[in-house]
């Protein structure tokens, strides 16, 4: 394949959990893949396996997408991912996470209409809010505070999915939402609040394992491999969204601490802590959507998923113990008659 027939993917906040693996099997598909981040919440050690063995492939460009996103020559898709998405970042960085999901999303629009290429942005279950309605459909407006805490990660994304759709509709641009619902997996941080890192990591280090509230509200988990293998499935159809991407197991936050914590091998205690406000009491997606109209529907069974994160979990805090991450200088790759940023 020459370098003219080779596809080009960006993918902002391709140095995070879910954008690095979207990186990963974009390349394996032939794609070479722009990787947009500023490290807010991001990870050098995510990506730096592209970098040592992807000359080709892959290329690094160190920028905040609320600020502009420029790509020199061809794009053919362009996966807006970039934003905090933890209770704890968003929390932490409220004013980052609403610009991110605006003016970013703005910016990530422009670059795709520009370069005529196919626009996802990455949305989430959170726009159903506290849902009224179980499981969730794609048609449901949801029950969103716009006023609470969690309004700042909420209302970016619905106002990124209002943006995206206004594209399509007043410039042509093709777009898709796609609502992701809880993933877990390899490469979460181990420190950014979500229940299953939680879980996990106050197991392995002989910590009690902390559970929100009475632990009866629930979530649906999908393996971060089922959740790529839906989103690129969706990427590379005519559909416009949005389309609900996730696992309909549900789950009670209790058995899943519980369950955990047998798989871990921890003797330590579950303890409660308080409930966050507004913190959703259901969450199931509906994905008739997904299984009939692009053959897609989870196949990792959830035992196998977090024998599988657990592992990794138990080999970066081994790793962890030994290295500085935070000591590690940062490396750049961004193949300069390729990238303007």
């Amino acid at each position: 394949m020459s370098e003219s027939d080779q596809p080009v993917a960006v993918v902002t906040g391709g140095a995070g959990f879910l954008g690095s693996h979207l990186c990963d099997e974009l390349i394996r598909r032939g794609y070479f893949v722009h990787c947009v981040d500023n490290f807010v919440t991001g990870s050098m050690h995510n990506i730096e396996h592209l970098a040592e063995n992807h000359d080709q492939q892959f290329g690094l460009v160190r920028q905040d997408v609320s600020e502009g996103l420029e790509i020199d020559g061809r794009v053919d898709v362009v996966l807006h991912f970039a934003s905090p998405a933890s209770p704890i970042d968003y929390l932490r960085l409220p004013i980052e996470t609403m610009k991110v999901g605006s003016a970013g999303t703005l910016n990530a629009l422009e670059l795709a209409r520009h370069k005529q290429a196919r626009f996802m942005i990455a949305s989430t279950s959170e726009t159903y809010g506290d849902p009224l309605v179980h499981p969730q459909p794609e048609t449901y407006w949801g029950n969103v505070n716009p006023v609470g805490p969690r309004a700042v990660y909420d209302e970016a994304k619905r106002f990124a999915e209002a943006a995206t759709t206004a594209y399509r509709r007043h410039y042509g641009v093709d777009t898709v939402v796609l609502r992701i619902f809880n993933t877990y997996g390899p490469r979460m941080r181990h420190d950014d609040g979500r229940a299953i890192p939680s879980f996990i990591s106050a197991a392995l280090e002989n910590r009690p394992i902390p559970v929100a509230g009475d632990g009866r509200q629930t979530r649906s988990i999908c393996y971060v491999d089922d959740l790529i293998d839906g989103i690129l499935r969706l990427l590379m159809s005519d559909l416009p969204g949005p389309v609900n991407i996730g696992n309909p197991y549900e789950v009670s936050m209790i058995d899943l601490a519980e369950h955990v914590r047998t798989l871990v091998g921890s003797q330590m205690p579950i303890t409660f802590v308080p409930r966050p406000q507004d913190d959703p009491e259901k969450r199931k997606p509906e994905i008739t959507i997904a299984r009939e109209q692009l053959g897609w529907q989870p196949k990792v069974m959830p035992e196998d998923g977090l024998l599988a994160t657990i592992d990794w979990f138990r080999r970066r805090l081994s790793l962890d113990a030994v290295i500085d991450l935070a000591a590690l200088e940062p490396f750049e790759v961004v193949p300069e008659a390729r990238v303007t940023s």
